[in-house]
């Protein structure tokens, strides 16, 4: 028997989407649940069992972010062919999100602000979330090392530590209401970091 209040033909993964959406745009703390059902178009009933809890519903909406709209800068930075140009796309790719939405900003640094005792469980999943970009980000500057791109010495915890620093930059700015072109600026400086850096 389908859940009362639950439209026939229920779609959960459009639902999920649209949660993803609202989380983006208002954060774990802002999002409330007549935002959620409201954008799902479902009642809170059909909400709790389709999702169990407003955590649950926001740590799959962070997975999905992770596989849809945070893989492209990730896959970028992958599949380039020099390390610089790889951190430029990522840069790039990374402000296109930062952008994408009326509010502004990424959404596994901006979700949660206040990190309350109840908010414990979608603080540790957007942890959890972030370290995955840190980890890819110094793999990549591993492999730079490993073909002659950056010198044996390099410290790639640090350098990576750095570049992450930038994408969180931009997600910042991009809330305060900085331009693309605002934000296009951090890319040479950040660039410059990078050891034996052209000027």
């Amino acid at each position: 028997m389908p859940v009362r209040g639950r439209p026939r033909g229920f779609d959960r993964d459009a639902a999920l989407k649209r949660a993803m959406e609202v989380f983006w745009s208002r954060g774990y703390e802002g999002a409330q649940l007549v935002d959620l059902t409201k954008a799902m178009g479902i009642n809170p009933p059909s909400f709790y069992a389709a999702f169990g809890s407003k955590e649950d519903a926001f740590c799959e909406a962070v997975d999905l972010y992770v596989a849809t709209v945070g893989a492209e800068p990730m896959l970028a930075l992958e599949r380039a062919k020099t390390l610089r140009n790889g951190l430029r796309t990522l840069i790039e790719r990374s402000i296109d999100v930062a952008l994408s939405t009326e509010a502004g900003g990424c959404m596994l640094i901006l979700g949660v602000i206040n990190h309350l005792p109840e908010n414990a469980g979608a603080c540790a999943r957007l942890k959890a979330a972030r370290q995955i970009t840190h980890d890819l980000i110094e793999r990549r500057l591993e492999r730079a090392i490993h073909d002659g791109e950056l010198p044996e010495s390099c410290h790639v915890g640090a350098l990576a530590s750095f570049f992450h620093g930038v994408l969180q930059a931009v997600s910042f700015q991009a809330r305060d209401g900085a331009s693309r072109a605002d934000l296009r600026r951090l890319i040479e400086p950040a660039l410059a970091a990078l050891p034996g850096s052209e000027s």
